[in-house]
């Protein structure tokens, strides 16, 4: 059986933070508040409603309640749409095509909510190249749980499989899952590389198909 190659999607596939940014100011600022981009790419990785909490918890607002529900829905009405600012890492069209070609079997495993998961996909034209989707609000529990992760792979059909990611999170994921961790070191992390559990790192997208092949041979 050909490998399942699972991948990430913010800070791995995409820069999406701009987007992220703009999405969060246009929210909190009918509360008074804004955020750099820092602020904000420092709480991506663990799903919109967390990202939110930590916003107005770092700036004295509740961060639960109803308060919390009404920012999340309108968040999520802003976001759905926000594509204009976000872009693809260089080189990953090519690395899909190639691994589409060599009949890799590819799924998005995101705790970014399904609908701007999609969203964002179809606007890249990579819907079709994934043809599993697993979002942050798929399941009850997100990442590091591996229980998305492992999901995804069973929506593939199972067998080998690797997980490409960026981040703690998806380190600490793959960890859980007993999946080889393939580590994009030019995503959002904030940890040192020598400090993340990982199979291969990696900061080109021209070397993923061959360092899939290395860690799951034909």
């Amino acid at each position: 059986m050909k490998p399942a190659v699972i991948f990430d999607l913010d800070g791995t596939l995409i820069d999406s933070v701009p987007d992220i940014h703009a999405s969060a100011n246009r929210v909190f600022a009918a509360h008074g508040q804004t955020f750099t981009p820092d602020e904000v790419r420092g709480f991506v990785g663990r799903g919109a409603p967390n990202l939110l909490a930590r916003l107005a918890e770092s700036r004295g607002l509740p961060s639960g309640g109803a308060f919390q529900d009404a920012l999340l829905a309108d968040f999520l009405t802003v976001y759905e749409t926000a594509q204009d600012l976000t872009r693809l890492y260089p080189g990953v069209q090519q690395a899909l095509a190639d691994l589409e070609a060599s009949g890799a079997r590819l799924a998005i495993c995101t705790n970014k909510p399904l609908g701007p998961t999609r969203a964002v996909l179809r606007h890249f034209g990579l819907d079709a190249v994934f043809p599993v989707v697993i979002g942050g609000d798929s399941l009850a529990v997100k990442k590091p749980d591996p229980a998305p992760l492992m999901a995804a792979l069973d929506q593939l059909g199972g067998g080998p499989a690797v997980f490409v990611g960026d981040s703690e999170v998806d380190a600490e994921t793959a960890q859980a899952a007993r999946l080889p961790f393939l580590l994009y070191t030019e995503g959002y992390r904030k940890t040192p590389i020598s400090a993340l559990p990982h199979d291969v790192a990696f900061d080109d997208f021209a070397q993923l198909p061959r360092l899939v092949a290395g860690l799951i041979p034909a």
